[in-house]
């Protein structure tokens, strides 16, 4: 985007510090963040110091771009409430950081003329600052919105440091679980094989580990093959 951008990010967990940092050193203006947990509020002050935290309806209140780093399933809610007390405006860019739901998810707001757009980073958020900053600057990032707005919330990815994916609407319910299940099978896996090695008193146990999980992941990423369904095996062996 050429013009510097007034910002407010709503939620001050390890997505929201994440994309505000990432914002400010893209040359934007975190206005403010929103978060009622003073503990998350201490982490604002010292990931950016000197950004005010503030309640939603006062973040949101006369900035350019909103960021909903919050979970998916306050959304709908949050964003129903801000309709109803008419806090967002006309013109304003609202995104959201949730891998379950596209730009439809302001379909309440438009006709306070907001702006929608979705954009997830496909990575996960360690709330350690450096580690979460370097991680973004090296990730994919799914966006979507309306078709006229697409370059904005594709080069905000690219600022932020990722390369933009398009992630359409109809494609969405799959790539959130596509998601859920790297997400949850590569905890499960890493959990097994620790406690095996430290049940077993091996020292260094996860550093052993890190390498061979890494190249295995690697291989495993490019030898993998789609997901068959046992119906089409069945078609094949009826012809």
């Amino acid at each position: 985007m050429s013009s510097r951008l007034n910002v407010a990010v709503i939620g001050a967990g390890p997505v929201g510090l994440a994309m505000a940092k990432a914002i400010s050193d893209a040359g934007h203006f975190i206005m403010a963040i929103a978060t009622t947990d003073p503990a998350r509020a201490e982490q604002v002050a010292a990931v950016l110091p000197g950004i005010k935290v503030a309640p939603v309806i006062d973040a949101v209140a006369g900035v350019d771009l909103v960021i909903f780093a919050i979970p998916g399933q306050e959304l709908v809610s949050l964003v129903s409430g801000l309709v109803k007390t008419g806090s967002l405006s006309r013109g304003q860019l609202v995104a959201h950081t949730s891998p379950d739901y596209g730009y439809a998810v302001f379909d309440e707001a438009l006709s306070l003329g907001v702006v929608p757009m979705a954009i997830h980073p496909a990575i996960r958020f360690t709330g350690i600052s450096s580690v979460d900053r370097t991680r973004l600057m090296d990730s994919y990032i799914a966006v979507d919105s309306p078709k006229a707005v697409l370059p904005v919330v594709q080069t905000l990815a690219i600022e932020l440091g990722g390369e933009p994916v398009h992630v359409p609407a109809e494609a969405r319910a799959k790539y959130a679980e596509a998601i859920s299940v790297a997400s949850s099978f590569t905890s499960l896996i890493v959990g097994q094989a620790v406690t095996l090695l430290e049940d077993a008193n091996i020292d260094k146990s996860r550093q052993i580990l890190s390498g061979i999980m890494r190249s295995a992941l690697e291989e495993s990423l490019r030898t993998a093959v789609a997901e068959i369904d046992p119906a089409d095996l069945l078609e094949d062996d009826n012809q």
